[in-house]
């Protein structure tokens, strides 16, 4: 079950960057800071519940891995950021080694 809420504080962890760069792109500010501040903490609550039965260095590794995947996609969807193939590629590698973790655990 821990593993079920690391996934989630990690689908949280996506949250607040993408608020900070909604705040950017809004005229209204506060809607994105407000998501990023809601994400950023209930993303530190699931981590500490997740916590309790996984390792800390592979709860964080995993927590921060679903982040950066997460908002790579995103930027790339729905903003336009660069999809160069050095870039899928090493969003690969950070699914492999989330999943090396997971196997490793």
């Amino acid at each position: 079950m821990n593993w079920f809420y690391l996934l989630i504080a990690g689908l949280f962890e996506i949250g607040w960057p993408l608020g900070l760069k909604i705040s950017q792109t809004m005229p209204s500010k506060s809607i994105g800071i407000t998501l990023a501040v809601i994400s950023m903490s209930l993303s530190g609550l699931f981590l500490w519940i997740a916590q309790k039965t996984i390792p800390m260095g592979t709860a964080y590794a995993v927590w921060t891995g679903i982040g950066a995947f997460g908002t790579l996609v995103i930027g790339i969807v729905y903003f336009g950021d660069s999809a160069s193939i050095w870039r899928l590629l090493s969003a690969f590698l950070i699914i492999v080694g989330i999943v090396g973790l997971k196997l490793a655990h």
